[in-house]
């Protein structure tokens, strides 16, 4: 029999889907244990290997088919080295910084930052678009870093609610600024397909810091994302 580490409060079958379905977020960081990084990534590949082998067992899958006796090892070293890498502060990309040397003193708005992510409740994509923007304070970032910042709280179990913020306060601290504004549109399989099945609808959450609290700058940030100035 597997050891599975459990450490947490027992709760009911009605409570466990209830919250799942409600996707109650329990606090702004990523819930992590003290010794999430004891073991390392080819430590953690065997043992969520093992863990999935004794999934797929249960089902009734037969992992002597060529095609599913890999699946183990292949599910684990997505969850280690892709899906959930953001887990590890090791991969935080690392961030430079640029004196505006332009003298650019407007907005600065990145749109439809694609990204994946995984719903926390039931371990299933969460996929959707990003929109940044943020008013400098003399000091500029590449381009390219505000995709990876998306990226990196993506790739871990995430709600929404928290990933916005992640991103938003992130950003604040790496531009030294609080004149920031995030906004994300996006569409959740763990409602798509179980639950109510509802294929259509996608969800909005924003986080608006410094002048971007003021309706002014927030409406200037929807105009150009093209959204209603209500979002």
């Amino acid at each position: 029999m597997l050891n599975i580490p459990h450490n947490k409060i027992e709760l009911s079958d009605i409570e466990i889907d209830e919250q799942g379905n409600d996707h109650v977020s329990s606090c702004y960081n990523t819930p992590l244990r003290e010794d999430a990084f004891v073991k390392n990534d080819e430590e953690k590949i065997e043992e969520i290997a093992k863990y999935f082998e004794a999934i797929m067992q249960t089902l009734g899958l037969d992992l002597n088919d060529d095609s599913l006796k890999g699946t183990p090892k292949r599910v684990a070293k997505m969850y280690v080295k892709e899906v959930f890498q953001g887990l590890n502060p090791a991969n935080k990309p690392s961030i430079s910084m640029f004196e505006n040397k332009y003298k650019y003193n407007e907005m600065l708005v990145e749109k439809n930052i694609s990204f994946y992510t995984y719903c926390e409740h039931h371990f299933v994509p969460i996929m959707g678009i990003a929109h940044i923007a943020y008013l400098n304070n003399g000091q500029v970032i590449g381009l390219s870093k505000l995709n990876r910042i998306v990226d990196y709280f993506a790739k871990r179990p995430q709600v929404q609610e928290r990933l916005t913020m992640q991103i938003g306060k992130e950003l604040e601290n790496v531009l030294g600024t609080s004149d920031v504004a995030v906004l994300i549109d996006a569409k959740h399989l763990c409602v798509a397909s179980r639950g109510v099945k509802d294929n259509t609808s996608t969800t909005i959450t924003s986080y608006y810091g410094g002048m971007f609290q003021q309706a002014e700058k927030r409406d200037e940030f929807l105009k150009y994302l093209e959204l209603k100035k209500e979002v």
